[in-house]
């Protein structure tokens, strides 16, 4: 968790506290990048990006959400507008390494994994990041709404259609037993 200190060290032009701010949230915002784009290099693209704006616009954080918050409304923000200039469907990854740290915590059945993440591929861009941001990020529904910039409903609403969705179409492993 990033110390309202060094946000404020940071913004009074303190270079190793920006840094230090930008280390912190590097890992987190690129899981997010990745879930969202679903690959590396777009991935990539997006961090590069959301900390590049962090940083220019990390003035006009006022600390009203946590700085994690800002951070992750930053990087939904420019992976949704990678989207509408795409305007096509998102590929599938090629593979799902686990292992890797920064793809978030391991799923054991790499079958399942694979399957999960294109069905999150399927849902609409705002699913997906409400997903995402609770599921992998631990967000509550309130840091959810702050990072999204809607409403909290909205983003209930948003979770349950894409938990509907997800449970539907994952449907096999709960009818064939293969995930408890």
């Amino acid at each position: 968790m990033v110390e309202p200190e060094w946000v404020k060290r940071a913004q009074a032009g303190d270079r190793e506290a920006c840094i230090r701010l930008l280390r912190e949230v590097e890992a987190a915002v690129y899981r997010t990048a990745y879930y969202l784009l679903g690959n590396e290099h777009d991935a990539l693209d997006a961090t590069q990006e959301a900390l590049l704006r962090i940083y220019n616009r990390l003035s006009s954080y006022k600390g009203k959400s946590r700085f994690e918050t800002w951070a992750q409304r930053i990087v939904a923000n420019i992976c949704i507008d990678h989207f509408r200039r795409k305007k096509r469907e998102i590929p599938y990854p090629e593979g799902i390494n686990p292992a890797d740290p920064k793809a978030g915590s391991a799923v054991e059945r790499p079958g399942v994994a694979m399957d999960l993440q294109q069905a999150l591929r399927k849902l609409p861009p705002p699913q997906q990041t409400a997903i995402v941001l609770r599921y992998v990020h631990d967000f509550s529904y309130e840091e959810i709404a702050e990072a999204m910039d809607v409403p909290l409903n909205t983003v209930k609403s948003h979770l349950f259609r894409a938990r509907k969705k997800l449970q539907e179409w994952l449907s096999e492993y709960q009818e064939g037993g293969v995930v408890p």
